[in-house]
């Protein structure tokens, strides 16, 4: 067996692993502005029917390397620094990368095509659900600012954006919060409405099939011309 192939089955193991783990029962600030029907389904616990390919699950895995150093070497030249701080509220529960004194960072890897795009007069728009999530801890942990931290896992460049929690984030915040809490105190599954990454959300959806299933012709990716 070749080094790749131990590789790729070390990971699928585990990600499968982590197939049987009951979730939190709550929605997770790491999707909020995604579809309301993926939070809604990742919230519920519903069965994937679209796991990640071994590409992915590698590039989540050197992702994962990259934070944990990022973190780390934060942490040894800041002590009064936090990591993983619990968030939690009736709905939610996530866990902020870095809390300061008045500040949360979090930290977004990425290769290095994608790190030379980043521009300071679009960084809102262009991650706006990396925005809502920290934004999110910052909003729930009564901080002032929120800091995001994009590394090129390629040679360890980094770009960090700072804003504050102004009224235009927890209006953003606020009505996000009142449409998941609606669908699910109400029991109604959401509409199927890719909302980021340019409206290519589904291409990411872990219930992509059964979204296709549920919507047949209507389903957004099929009236693009997709097949089922």
């Amino acid at each position: 067996m070749s080094i790749q192939e131990l590789i790729n089955n070390q990971l699928s193991q585990e990600q499968s692993n982590r197939k049987d783990r009951l979730r939190s029962g709550k929605y997770s600030p790491s999707s909020l502005g995604r579809c309301y029907r993926l939070q809604y389904f990742n919230r519920l616990n519903e069965p994937i029917t679209n796991p990640p390919e071994e590409r992915n699950l590698r590039v989540m895995y050197c992702g994962n390397i990259f934070h944990d150093i990022i973190q780390e070497i934060t942490l040894k030249n800041s002590p009064n620094l936090q990591k993983e701080v619990l968030v939690e509220t009736e709905d939610f529960k996530g866990y902020a990368d870095l809390v300061d004194t008045d500040e949360i960072s979090d930290i977004k890897t990425m290769n290095s095509q994608g790190f030379k795009y980043l521009n300071p007069e679009t960084i809102a728009k262009e991650k706006y659900t990396n925005w809502l999530q920290v934004m999110f801890y910052v909003w729930k942990l009564k901080k002032k600012f929120a800091r995001l931290v994009f590394v090129s896992k390629d040679d360890l460049r980094i770009d960090e954006y700072r804003q504050e929690l102004d009224n235009y984030w927890l209006n953003e915040l606020d009505m996000e919060e009142t449409k998941l809490k609606y669908y699910w105190s109400n029991k109604t599954l959401p509409p199927a409405e890719p909302r980021a990454f340019n409206g290519k959300d589904c291409q990411y959806c872990s219930w992509l099939n059964k979204c296709k299933e549920i919507e047949g012709e209507n389903h957004p990716t099929l009236k693009k011309g997709e097949t089922k």
